[in-house]
């Protein structure tokens, strides 16, 4: 493939060299470079149809994501492709807001978006425009580390990563707080325990405890707590402060005033010369127990994308130039024999060819029971192997399994920015530049209003608001709750393929349902045979079913699967005739036998005035019934159903608790549809749908301003899964990469709908209790850190508490984030309730 490249001249902009799709004739190139030229952006566009190529001067900084779109407004595209980067330093929301602005601004970058609690960015870029070195190269140029995320053992180098920085936090805080507490009760035991002030006086010496607090905080503060200045002063000095920007400058103040007060004290007004070492080494001790807190909270929340991992087998026993090796999962290809033995993970996606066994799938379907394999049958990677031996043959490998695009979709859900952090955004850019205003505001306040001594009461003041401040916990309130939530929601089988899904779900007022394989288990089943006097059951069933072996309709299947399921043999069959629209007859060891609907019996003249009774019956049930005559006489009437998933009901009954409304979107007659909704409970029934028409059922649904879920198999549902508000494609694993849906259910259980529903409303229930404490702590603390309080009652917060009040919010808010671990499906698998009367399928 063509790759697109950037580079900047002298004299202009930049330019980007960019491969284009679709064009066929120099019209095409006409109408691309009118559309590229009409950017208020471009200077000149220059397009080729030999190479299919275009080349694109700017006149400032190159847009790629402005080309891209205005190529695919004419018609055409550009490739695209995404790298993902690990970030290691990042520590609040500046950070985050300031490497995505950097990302973007690299020619060639269409989108990128970074996750405080992931550590990771994702970018969009034209293939080839810009390469993974060169990422990397930007991030580190705004003082960040990166590396390219993916290639290799990542999840174990990440966890090693976060292992690493866990460590070293604790080394850290182990030495800050031995080196802090003589420093705390040199100062503050003398102001807080009688007689300590004297003991100091007498055996240490005022002055000399000065230099002991000034040794001791000094290697605090350039020992443990210097990489919040390695950080947050090149961050200052490219006029772009993070939180260990205000830290250092909160730390350094007290420091510095101190470190005068000890050595030069002659330079400051009388009645000021103080010293604040303890607030220094204290607030460096807090805010590093804090990131340690945090450091370990952050790692909790992706447990669940670990345990997936955990999911997958190690290696493989694959069979190749007639041997039996052991070989590394990475290396298991396409096509190889695989063999499994007893209590092993099957390593890949395949299918049996040889052997036989019972494989717990429950990692994928949620069903507890062990389902038989054998030859011909599907296996998926990281299920359980129970009890025999089998080989199978590898379909798909490496990021094709159903389990790494499980895993996929977490990740990409856990990456991704809900709409409410739009808000979080906007407050984030400017808040630690308007802390910084606000303690310099502060200290002049203090300073020129304040009571004597003016310069402590200033210094102590605005230390106390810069390190108050706290964008850390903005930064983690939505993306903490987003990691817990999809990561608890892949342990239920609810995978969000959009994070944006978790707070759509939680406005839908309508669930729409399609019938056959989401409300009924999508094939038929004989539900009823009544025969008539002089008649045995299994003679009838084993006569018609004969002759349902020469007809390849879903009743004539469910006939004759009824039949072998008793053990019948099925004799053969001569003479068989259908007839369109009445049913089919046969002779069957010398007996006529025909099957059809009343019409077919009315037209060889007999009777069913004898069923009419039941066949009102079946008819109220939502079904419809057929009738089979032997040697001339009317001998049964029979009854074909896809019968109804046991779970629908008590699904239902759920999504009615949550206060939904629940619609059912089928293709069946009026009545035997109403019947149906009567049964399980349906408030709304759209029937006689054609399989083009679900997605104008929907837009119906949706008039009056609702907001609609639509729930479907995830194949022929795929319009109607794009066009409501959040589409939920219900499977069974196989149907995991389904692109249409927002949400995919892995099991055929529909209570993952309401699982689903109560998840979303439990996580961004999470965020918002996240986004008020992190707003609020922030707006009600800053004032009573400037001192707004003392006027009143003499209040004043000191830095150390303002450091320990810090450290908590961050700690707070990754905490009440994990209580979505916790999360109690709305509906859960014990609870599961019988089946009733089964629904019906269309008749011949």
């Amino acid at each position: 493939m063509a790759t697109a490249s950037a580079r900047r001249t002298n004299d202009t902009g930049a330019t980007l060299s960019l491969p284009i799709e679709g064009m066929t004739c120099a019209s095409c190139v006409g109408r691309v470079e009118k559309a590229l030229k009409a950017l208020p952006s471009v200077s000149a566009a220059n397009v080729n149809l030999a190479t299919e190529r275009a080349e694109v001067t700017f006149r400032g900084p190159a847009d790629a994501a402005g080309v891209a779109r205005a190529i695919g407004n004419a018609g055409y595209s550009v490739p695209e492709e995404t790298t993902e980067l690990a970030i290691e330093g990042m520590t609040c929301a500046s950070c985050v807001g300031r490497v995505e602005k950097a990302l973007k601004a690299a020619p060639g970058v269409v989108d990128a978006n970074v996750n405080l609690a992931t550590e990771k960015a994702t970018i969009r870029h034209l293939v080839g425009a810009v390469t993974p070195a060169s990422l990397e190269e930007v991030v580190r140029n705004v003082g960040y580390e990166a590396r390219r995320a993916g290639a290799g053992p990542a999840t174990d180098r990440e966890r090693e990563s976060r292992e690493r920085e866990f460590r070293s936090l604790t080394r850290s805080l182990g030495l800050a707080a031995i080196l802090t507490l003589p420093v705390f009760a040199l100062e503050m035991g003398s102001h807080l325990i009688p007689g300590v002030h004297e003991w100091v006086m007498d055996t240490i010496g005022h002055r000399e405890s000065w230099y002991l607090q000034f040794v001791l905080t000094t290697l605090v503060l350039f020992g443990p707590g210097l990489r919040f200045f390695m950080k947050g002063i090149p961050a200052l000095m490219r006029l772009a402060p993070d939180m260990n920007s205000l830290v250092a400058l909160g730390t350094a103040a007290a420091y510095g005033y101190s470190v005068v007060a000890t050595f030069a004290s002659s330079v400051l007004p009388s009645g000021t010369v103080n010293v604040y070492y303890e607030a220094a080494a204290v607030i460096v001790t807090l805010i590093l127990l804090g990131r340690t807190l945090e450091s370990k909270a952050k790692g909790r929340t992706s447990e669940a994308i670990k345990r997936l991992m955990g999911l997958q087998a190690k290696t493989a026993r694959v069979t190749r130039d007639g041997n039996t090796i052991e070989i590394p999962l990475d290396q298991v290809r396409a096509g190889d024999l695989v063999q499994v033995r007893p209590g092993e993970k099957i390593p890949v996606d395949g299918e049996v060819i040889e052997g036989s066994s019972f494989v717990d799938e429950s990692m994928i379907t949620g069903e507890p029971v062990p389902v038989q394999k054998a030859t011909g049958a599907p296996v998926v990677g990281g299920t359980i192997n129970k009890t025999g031996s089998f080989t199978f043959q590898a379909t798909k490998v490496g990021a094709d399994t159903v389990l790494a695009q499980i895993i996929r979709m977490v990740e990409q859900a856990q990456g991704s920015k809900l709409p409410i952090q739009a808000l979080v955004d906007k407050v984030t850019a400017w808040f630690v530049p308007a802390v910084m205003a606000a303690a310099a505001l502060t200290f002049l306040v203090w300073l020129i209003f304040g009571p004597d001594p003016a310069m402590t009461f200033a210094l102590v003041n605005a230390v106390a608001v810069l390190i108050i401040a706290c964008p850390c916990a903005m930064g983690l309130a939505t993306p903490t709750s987003i990691m817990v939530g999809t990561g608890r929601g892949a342990e239920l089988g609810v995978l969000f393929r959009k994070g944006e899904a978790l707070q759509s779900l939680k406005a839908v007022e309508v669930v729409a349902l399609d019938k056959t394989g989401t409300l009924t288990k999508g094939r038929p089943e004989l539900t009823d045979l009544i025969v008539a006097q002089g008649f045995n059951d299994a003679e009838v069933l084993a006569l018609v079913a004969a002759v349902e072996t020469r007809s390849e309709h879903p009743i004539a299947e469910a006939i004759v699967e009824a039949a072998k399921g008793r053990g019948l043999g099925l004799a053969a069959v001569d003479g068989f005739d259908a007839v369109p629209g009445y049913g089919v007859s046969a002779t069957v060891r010398g007996r006529k036998v025909e099957v059809g609907a009343d019409r077919l019996m009315k037209r060889l003249g007999h009777d069913v005035s004898a069923f009419a009774a039941t066949a009102e019956r079946l008819g109220n049930e939502g079904k419809s019934p057929l009738y089979a005559a032997i040697d001339g006489k009317l001998a049964a009437i029979i009854a074909v159903a896809d019968p109804i998933k046991p779970t629908t009901p008590q699904a239902i009954a759920a999504l009615h608790a949550l206060g939904l409304k629940v619609a059912m979107i089928t293709g069946d007659n009026r009545r035997t549809a109403e019947a149906i909704g009567r049964q399980v409970g349906i408030d709304e029934v759209v029937a006689e749908v054609l399989p083009d028409g679900k997605v104008e059922a929907v837009k119906r649904l949706r008039e009056g301003g609702r907001q609609v879920a639509f729930v479907g198999d995830g194949i022929n549902d795929a319009p109607a899964l794009a066009e409501a508000d959040v589409g939920l494609a219900i499977g069974t694993g196989t149907d995991v990469a389904i692109e249409s849906a927002d949400v995919v259910l892995m099991s055929g259980d529909l209570r993952g709908v309401a699982n689903a529903i109560a998840l979303s409303k439990a996580t961004i229930r999470n965020i918002k209790q996240n986004l008020f404490w992190a707003f609020a702590y922030n707006v009600v603390l800053i004032p009573v850190a400037a001192g707004v309080l003392y006027p009143l009652d003499g209040t004043l917060l000191s830095p150390v508490v303002a450091a320990g009040a810090m450290a908590l919010s961050s700690v707070f808010v990754l905490g009440n984030a994990l209580r979505l671990r916790g999360f109690q499906p709305a509906v859960a698998d014990r609870d599961a309730v019988s089946a009733p009367a089964p629904a019906a399928v269309a008749t011949r």
